[in-house]
């Protein structure tokens, strides 16, 4: 990421000089090969940068020196590289908010970057996303995955942009970013266009369990190409989506009969609780109720699955969360204009935030779940039965 940036800011330096030239026509500012390696102490550890070497051939009087403003010439230490994308995006990519970007990498005093150098970096991260999207799959195998549509606006263009996220749970427990996807209003073939090109690439094996909301297209097409996987519906969106069909003044008592349901220690508890809130409100608010009990099979799916996973697999929040950083940045720039940049900034974001996804609870039952054990409210069979 460096060193693309450091490229990027000499290229725009040179091209700021094209004007320059000799008497034959030739460009009198260029580059000339590059500056001895440097070692650069950063977050992620030590890097070896080198630097293009600008050639000004103009006479002694009349020459500039170019220097650095990413990579000043005494720079040995750094502030962690992945800190970058963040704050460019965050910071609305503007030029009056570089200085602010920048101060990220290499501390406050740092200069800015110009737009042109932004502009290429963009670039290149589109291209990056390009071959991510690309890579094999070949060997991975998820225990769980979460599925979710996320909107967006963009300036250029009339229609929203739905872009299509997959995330999985790998065997050791960790949370993996599988698949992002231009989608189109996340319906069935989009979702069925994004999970075939995962499976053309590799991922074979169906996942053991697939948490989204109650979009039909997503589930269509997971029928489709995984049809072993099991199904959960999330939590939060039926919850939210039960409330909204009832009157505010009930909402509150409402949305805790409906906790009641998702926090109950069995499945048969889980089940009591639903048909008292059904009992409560079918005769005044069916559309409330309809919209609960049409799902009920899909709700209560994770009681099949260990205790200790319940709170990651009732909802879709691995995704909602870090999404919240996304929509963040697009509030403060009012969306991106093309719909390109906005795959690759969401690409990137989420790349960065991936770093620091922790664990899932109880990761050392993830290989049960993978080899088919059965689970009974949250215990293993055996241990159930005893």
């Amino acid at each position: 990421m460096l060193a693309a940036a450091i490229d990027a800011e000499v290229s725009d330096w040179i091209d700021n000089h094209a004007h320059l030239k000799d008497g034959d026509g030739h460009r009198q500012v260029g580059r000339n090969g590059y500056l001895p390696e440097r070692n650069i102490t950063t977050g992620l550890g030590d890097v070896q940068v080198r630097q293009p070497r600008v050639h000004d051939r103009r006479p002694a009087g009349e020459k500039e020196k170019f220097t650095s403003k990413i990579l000043p010439p005494y720079l040995r230490k750094t502030k962690s590289i992945e800190d970058l994308i963040p704050w460019l995006y965050l910071k609305g990519i503007s030029t009056g908010d570089f200085p602010d970007a920048l101060a990220a990498l290499l501390g406050p005093d740092a200069a800015g970057l110009s737009a042109t150098t932004v502009t290429r970096l963009k670039s290149h991260w589109e291209d990056e996303y390009g071959d991510w999207s690309k890579r094999s799959l070949e060997g991975k195998q998820y225990a769980y995955v979460w599925a979710d549509g996320i909107h967006f606006n963009i300036r250029l263009e009339e229609d929203r942009q739905c872009i299509l996220v997959v995330m999985g749970a790998t065997p050791e427990g960790k949370k993996e970013l599988i698949a992002i996807h231009d989608g189109h209003r996340e319906s069935a073939q989009s979702w069925r266009e994004l999970l075939l090109d995962c499976k053309s690439r590799g991922l074979t094996v169906d996942p053991k369990l697939a948490t989204g909301d109650g979009a039909l297209g997503f589930w269509k097409a997971l029928r489709e190409v995984y049809p072993a996987t099991r199904e959960q519906r999330c939590t939060v969106h039926k919850t939210a989506n039960v409330l909204d069909k009832l009157p505010k003044r009930l909402q509150p008592a409402a949305k805790s009969k409906l906790h009641d349901i998702w926090q109950a220690d069995t499945k048969e508890d889980a089940n009591k609780a639903f048909d008292l809130f059904l009992n409560t409100y079918q005769a005044k608010y069916p559309k409330a109720t309809e919209c609960l009990a049409k799902d009920r099979e899909v709700l209560l799916t994770f009681y099949d699955f260990p205790a200790e996973h319940w709170i990651h697999i009732r909802t879709t929040n691995p995704i909602e969360s870090t999404f919240a950083t996304v929509r963040l940045r697009h509030r403060r720039t009012k969306g991106s204009g093309l719909r390109k940049a906005c795959l690759a900034m969401v690409f990137k974001l989420v790349q960065a935030a991936e770093k620091k996804w922790r664990l899932l609870n109880g990761s050392e039952l993830i290989p049960d779940v993978i080899q088919g054990l059965r689970f009974v409210n949250g215990e293993r069979e055996t241990q159930a039965a005893a």
